[in-house]
């Protein structure tokens, strides 16, 4: 029977959510929506299928001492830091090596930190039949979510249309995937949605942990080599300093593009889940409750004459005076006035205080 195991990735800073989002204080340590940080919920989410005790979380050094002190139900062991960014394949990568001395068995179930899913019963049917097929496939499974419109923001995963009995996991819901898809244009994007046979792409996988490994060793040769390295020093006086020199070489790649484009075995689960990764402050304003004139206001805010704007100031008084279709977020030193439709441009705000060091903003 499988040993199921959670990793979340929580490393990002999500520059999107500038200016509540910072690097020390990113948008998976924060409430977003609703009661509990989003790294709260994504563990409370997971059990009962994952319980606590068997969370891994993955993250960097500055953020480490708030995920400690936010997820106290696991063990301080399972918090695993990286010296410096690399995206998600090396992540994943280092967590399989720590995750393999505990169980060489284990199954690992992927996800973010930072997503929302609303229909959490679902959310565990699916995540056990991935498990159970994960463990007996030794396949890549991921998880693709039922497009509700052409979306621009997500990548998408095509699903091979076969006829049942093609594989002995067809009839459980589980298909083969036929390939990956970089974020479209909106044309594309309706053509997918026409065909029926594209989801959106989760960015949750489950897998066995010796499968992943496997896999890497195969269509990351160069990441595996420096994984060996790390793997020897784990558990000795020298895992830090390898681990730095060796994240100094690794060259970052996302384990969509650098494993799951180019392996053989990768099946989809189609889910309806009630997902929304939140990838920016109009999603946020999308799903937040409204008022009569379509406004979400959290904080002190005075509003005359305005309409579906989406007003965060809690610690200093806003007027909004016959304005519409806004976002204004407003933080201790920093506002950001966005108008609606625009908030993934919010990242380049970010882009901008780097280039100019302007570090106090970040």
């Amino acid at each position: 029977m499988a040993n199921a195991f959670a990793l979340i990735m929580a490393g990002g800073v999500g520059t999107r959510f500038w200016p509540r989002s910072r690097e020390k204080s990113p948008k998976q340590l924060l409430e977003i929506l609703g009661k509990g940080t989003m790294i709260q919920n994504t563990v409370q989410r997971l059990d009962p299928v994952v319980p606590p005790h068997d969370v891994y979380v993955i993250t960097n050094r500055v953020q480490k001492s708030q995920v400690r002190a936010q997820l106290s139900s696991i063990p301080a062991e399972n918090i695993i830091d990286e010296p410096l960014g690399r995206n998600t394949a090396p992540c994943i990568g280092l967590a399989a090596l720590h995750l393999r001395r505990v169980d060489p068995d284990a199954v690992m179930v992927v996800v973010p930190a930072d997503h929302v899913i609303r229909k959490v019963e679902e959310f565990h049917r699916v995540l056990r039949l991935a498990v159970t097929t994960a463990y007996e496939s030794g396949g890549l499974l991921t998880i693709g979510i039922k497009p509700t419109h052409p979306e621009t923001g997500y990548g998408y995963i095509q699903m091979r249309m076969e006829e049942e009995g093609t594989t002995p996991h067809y009839s459980r819901g589980v298909r083969r995937v036929k390939t990956f898809a970089e974020k479209p244009n909106l044309a594309t994007a309706e053509r997918f949605l026409s065909s029926g046979d594209f989801l959106w792409n989760s960015g949750m996988f489950v897998w066995r942990v010796d499968a992943i490994l496997r896999e890497i060793e195969r269509c990351l040769p160069d990441l595996h080599r420096e994984l060996q390295k790390i793997d020897a020093a784990i558990g000795t006086s020298q895992y830090q300093s390898t681990l730095e020199l060796a994240y100094g070489l690794i060259r970052g790649i996302s384990i969509d593009y650098g494993v799951m484009e180019k392996a053989e075995n990768v099946f989809v689960i189609p889910a309806d889940l009630g997902w929304n990764d939140l990838g920016s402050w109009d999603e946020i304003a999308r799903l937040s409750g409204k008022d009569a004139s379509g406004n979400s206001i959290t904080g002190t805010v005075i509003q005359r004459d305005t309409s579906n704007s989406f007003l965060y100031s809690p610690g200093k008084l806003v007027a909004a005076i016959g304005v519409e279709d806004l976002i204004v977020v407003n933080t201790d030193d920093a506002l950001l006035i966005c108008r609606k439709g625009r908030s993934q441009d919010v990242k380049e705000v970010s882009d901008y205080l780097k280039r100019k060091q302007m570090n106090e903003y970040l």
